[in-house]
């Protein structure tokens, strides 16, 4: 049977970190253009900054006794910045199931030579989380975005845990509900969930990551890009604005703009039930095709917002020519899965795609495929 175009294509492009077309109607409100071209330092910069991190604990629901920065290097300095600055002072447990979680591996063992402890799951799977030794420093990542799996919950980190626990969560937030009491250190950036711009990170520190920061002073130089002391003390001024280095301020709007959306389709609850939906709808079109499938087979394990799909007898040059073709009609953009990871798509399910274009989806995936096979 020969399977035509579909008549209709999703409203916006899909990508694979989520998409950033701004909504009809959208003008920027007086303060976000004079903050344009200012510096970050000025009343009005700082301004800024101090509302980006005012909205991202309003909609993440991050309690006071955390503190919120915006750091430079996207998730990967944010992490890096964590790492650098509070590895080191107890053993380390790295948890490592898709690309990012190695590459914090290879930056721990390699670069920072700390010999951590390494829980190992093919793409797809989770380590065993009750093999976790928490008097030891625990990283992990809460979504693996090139994988697909996450962890079900928070429940499996311990309350009375000696450590720290460093949560990469840059696919997560804003999709997740984040139990802020188990994670001390809590880092993403903009271009995930909230389809926003890219270069700069956040980095959520709870009390006893503080502690540790105030009382171990790594082996280790450290750039100035990653000093989160000064004389001593910790850089409040991180935390209420005061960059380490330059932002955009273009961004730094850019996602003012995102979180005020956020608000306006109920928070953090209607982000999630958006993305829930979004992955609902995706689940509905593989379970309909026998020729799709999950990455992650275990339903309480796989994610809801970078969904990692197999493709029956699909090599890395039938996705390359998959994907191409949903791109030259205009169908879908960046769906191809991670280099690393086993052939097979990508379809990011984040709050930022409507769900009637996630549905649009499924007759092109179909056109697609029967046109790659022949």
């Amino acid at each position: 049977m020969t399977i035509s175009k579909p008549a209709a294509k999703p409203a916006r492009p899909y990508f694979s970190s989520g998409p950033c077309a701004k909504p009809p109607g959208w003008e920027a409100s007086k303060l976000a253009t004079e903050s344009l071209g200012r510096s970050h330092r000025a009343k009005i910069g700082k301004s800024r900054l101090q509302l980006a991190i005012d909205l991202m604990r309003d909609v993440l629901q991050v309690p006071d006794t955390h503190r919120i920065g915006i750091v430079p290097g996207s998730d990967t300095g944010a992490i890096e910045m964590a790492m650098w600055t509070m590895l080191g002072a107890r053993p380390v447990t790295m948890l490592a199931w898709e690309s990012f979680g190695e590459g914090w591996v290879t930056d721990v063992n390699k670069q920072l030579k700390l010999n951590a402890t390494v829980l190992n799951a093919p793409y797809g799977e989770i380590p065993d989380l009750s093999a976790v030794d928490f008097s030891n420093d625990v990283v992990f990542t809460w979504n693996g975005t090139t994988s697909g799996a996450r962890v079900p919950n928070g429940d499996w980190i311990a309350d009375d845990r000696e450590g720290l626990t460093f949560n990469d969560a840059t696919s997560a937030v804003f999709a997740y509900d984040m139990p802020w009491d188990k994670l001390d250190v809590t880092t993403f950036s903009w271009q995930k969930v909230l389809g926003g711009e890219g270069a700069h990170g956040v980095l959520i520190l709870g009390p006893r990551a503080v502690e540790r920061l105030e009382s171990y002073t790594p082996a280790w130089p450290l750039p100035k890009v990653f000093r989160l002391m000064s004389k001593g003390a910790l850089a409040e001024g991180v935390f209420k604005g005061e960059t380490i280095n330059t932002p955009s301020m273009l961004a730094v709007e850019d996602v003012i703009f995102a979180l005020e959306w956020a608000k306006s389709v109920g928070g953090l609850q209607g982000l999630m039930r958006r993305s829930d939906a979004n992955a609902a709808a995706l689940g509905k079109i593989v379970a309909e095709r026998d020729w799709l499938g999950h990455l992650a087979a275990d339903e309480a394990t796989r994610s809801k917002t970078s969904v990692c799909l197999t493709v029956e007898g699909a090599d890395e040059a039938f996705i390359k020519k998959f994907a191409a073709l949903l791109e030259a009609e205009g169908a879908a953009y960046d769906i191809a899965g991670y280099r690393d990871a086993p052939p097979g798509l990508r379809i990011w399910c984040g709050a930022t795609v409507d769900t009637a274009d996630i549905e649009a989806l499924g007759p092109w995936l179909d056109w697609a495929f029967q046109e790659t096979k022949a």
